[in-house]
């Protein structure tokens, strides 16, 4: 049994982590964590509406509950709070697998260190589909290397996704830099005006409108020809299983910093 506290708990993913966490016989949340300002009770079952998960505690505090559980699972949505957790759990020794995005530079060597101590997986998608377009990208890429094709990254999510571009948009723009040689200055974040496009440029757009959960295409367009790789995800049912899958993977695992591929085994 893995036992789980869940940072970010009334969030829409943390909420389908909940839901789903029911129907697994060897995965459970224990407890919750949220902004003091979203716990209307300390109760997860009354605050989440489920009522399977009634005496389990709702805290704004991860150290309340850090010694009940095998892992800390991190959807807060905020990453200076996503930093905090991460530090928390490896500290005390719990692996932590880390879903929130949009993390700078800086935050992101600060997660990593804390791989020193425990074992932390960080991807910017659950998905087990996504992470396959991921190897399947990086695949490609080293195929049409100097082979006359330009490529292009676009990404479609719903109108309340904070960060633009997604977290899935610029793993992707890395794979490819890394398969290509291409430098990471050399992306372009949408266009305008008079200049035609250069032979270096990774581009990468953001459309965001309506309940889109999440649609990633990959387009190395040559002359006469190109190929699309896509990803779309209907139902963040998809990214949920993958983390649950992820917590239940990492758990007993000795310090390191991981990823989806990792428990893929690719």
């Amino acid at each position: 049994m893995t036992k789980a506290v869940l940072c970010g708990a009334l969030g829409r993913m943390g909420r389908t982590i909940l839901r789903l966490s029911l129907e697994y016989s060897n995965f459970e949340v224990i407890a919750g964590v949220e902004h003091p300002d979203c716990i209307k009770s300390t109760d997860l079952g009354e605050a989440s509406g489920i009522t399977e998960l009634k005496g389990k505690p709702l805290t704004p505090r991860l150290e309340d509950v850090i010694s009940y559980c095998d892992v800390v699972v991190e959807f807060s949505g905020n990453v200076s709070a996503a930093v905090a957790h991460t530090r928390i759990a490896s500290l005390s020794g719990k692996g932590t697998v880390v879903g929130t995005t949009g993390f700078s530079d800086q935050e992101l060597e600060e997660i990593r260190s804390c791989s020193e101590n425990a074992p932390v997986l960080l991807s910017p998608n659950m998905s087990l589909g996504v992470n396959l377009l991921f190897k399947l990208v990086e695949i490609s890429a080293k195929a049409l290397k100097d082979r006359n094709f330009d490529v292009e990254i676009l990404e479609l999510h719903h109108r309340f996704k904070k960060d633009a571009p997604s977290g899935t948009a610029l793993k992707l723009a890395s794979i490819l830099s890394q398969a290509l040689g291409i430098p990471s200055w050399a992306m372009v974040f949408g266009r305008e005006g008079i200049k035609q496009r250069e032979e270096t440029e990774i581009g990468v757009m953001a459309l965001r409108g309506g309940d889109v959960v999440g649609d990633h295409t990959v387009y190395f367009l040559g002359f006469g020809e190109r190929i699309e790789l896509t990803h779309r995800a209907t139902s963040r049912d998809t990214f949920a299983k993958g983390a649950i899958e992820a917590s239940r993977w990492i758990k007993g695992k000795p310090p390191g910093f991981y990823s989806m591929f990792d428990v893929l085994g690719i």
